[in-house]
């Protein structure tokens, strides 16, 4: 059932993935100017004509950009007529459409009139939310047809922790991105210790770069409360259980690899790949789980 749709769904996915690592490696080479400030021309130019390394990464994430936001209106518009039935799909088609715009308008905003660190931020926080409803409209796809929809059944006190902690993740998300256009990314050498010191302030470069640290730490914690929670409570919900397996795993990885961009000096392009990539799937994972305990008043 609905089997065009759910690799459309599954393209798109891997599109607006790419927009994604796009942007986060115009931010880490420091490209976000390769066009000037023309929008959507390029120096005035429908195709720049011998362009710098920084021009092809801008130019080509615009390029890119445009065909996805394309792709993610389609997706819209084809699952509200092919899921119309389901509650769920016609509020993230609506969802993605909104996002996606948003997304593009501040990208053109900083370029043409500059935006602050701030809200360049909020741009790879939009871009996560972007990805998340693409990926569960493409996920309800996969489930339309089946005899009921898939459902956990949980506490309201683990419902209300839960949302605590996406709530939080998202705003992890955020600081994770202001220390980038900050640059604040090398501003505290070492790990645990941030330039040898326990404790060495909140305010700059530094206190950026150490809230952010602090935040993330608080993050695996609260995501291995909440698979203990789930192991020792839900462990016969097998759903259940392997998306708060997958999440702390994600969350270590995540960890893992911003240790490695400090150690490494932010000199392995990978890396800091790798840390935008991380965050925004662990994102999706827990947005799906979001649905699913909403699941009795959608439906």
């Amino acid at each position: 059932m609905h089997r065009k749709l759910k690799i459309y769904g599954i393209l798109t996915s891997i599109g607006i993935l790419i927009v994604l690592l796009q942007g986060a490696l115009v931010t880490k080479t420091g490209s976000g100017e390769g066009c000037g400030a023309t929008w959507p021309l390029c120096f005035g130019e429908v195709i720049p004509t011998s362009p710098a390394i920084e021009t092809i990464i801008e130019y080509s994430h615009r390029i890119v950009s445009g065909l996805v936001g394309a792709m993610i209106i389609v997706l819209a518009i084809w699952s509200w007529k092919q899921l119309k039935h389901v509650k769920e799909a016609r509020l993230m088609a609506i969802l993605s459409v909104i996002l996606i715009i948003f997304q593009g308008l501040l990208g053109a905003g900083a370029v043409v009139f500059g935006q602050s660190n701030t809200i360049l931020a909020l741009h790879f926080g939009i871009s996560a939310m972007s990805l998340a409803s693409v990926v569960l409209l493409t996920i309800l796809s996969f489930e339309d047809g089946k005899d009921r929809p898939v459902t956990v059944h949980v506490t309201k006190r683990f419902k209300a922790f839960f949302f605590i902690v996406i709530t939080y993740c998202y705003a992890v998300i955020y600081t994770g991105a202001y220390v980038k256009h900050t640059e604040a990314t090398l501003s505290c050498a070492g790990f645990p210790l941030c330039n040898g010191q326990l404790f060495p302030g909140l305010t700059g470069p530094v206190g950026a770069h150490f809230i952010h640290r602090i935040a993330g730490i608080l993050l695996l914690i609260l995501l291995f409360v909440m698979m203990v929670w789930v192991l020792r409570h839900y462990k016969t919900q097998r759903l259940l259980v392997w998306i708060s397996v997958i999440c702390f795993l994600l969350v270590t990885a995540q960890l893992i690899s911003g240790v490695s961009v400090v150690f490494t000096q932010n000199q392995i392009l990978t890396i800091g790949l790798m840390h935008a990539l991380i965050i925004s799937t662990l994102f999706s994972a827990l947005c799906y789980l979001a649905m699913i305990l909403l699941r009795k008043r959608a439906y």
